[in-house]
């Protein structure tokens, strides 16, 4: 038994007619074209993948928040509010 109750045999003969129908020129060119594909694809996600984690740490820079400079602001909005 082969996959799901069909036998290696089967397969073969499957193949074998996909072969005389189509020839083998037109099947090795749908397998570049489908390889082609499937290397762009990957690229396209790796690309992708790889902007994704370089804007997520522009936006955790961007985003942190500096207590320093609100310390600061806090402390003289405070004198000013005692002088007044």
């Amino acid at each position: 038994m082969g996959f799901g109750g069909i036998s290696i045999w089967q397969l073969v003969i499957v193949l074998g007619i996909i072969i005389l129908l189509f020839g083998t020129k037109k099947l090795r060119n749908l397998g570049s074209d489908v390889g082609g594909a499937v290397k762009g694809f990957k690229k396209a996600m790796n690309e992708d993948s790889s902007k994704d984690d370089s804007t997520v740490q522009k936006s955790i820079s961007q985003d942190d928040a500096d207590f320093a400079a609100s310390d600061k602001s806090a402390e003289q909005s405070e004198k000013k509010t005692e002088n007044k």
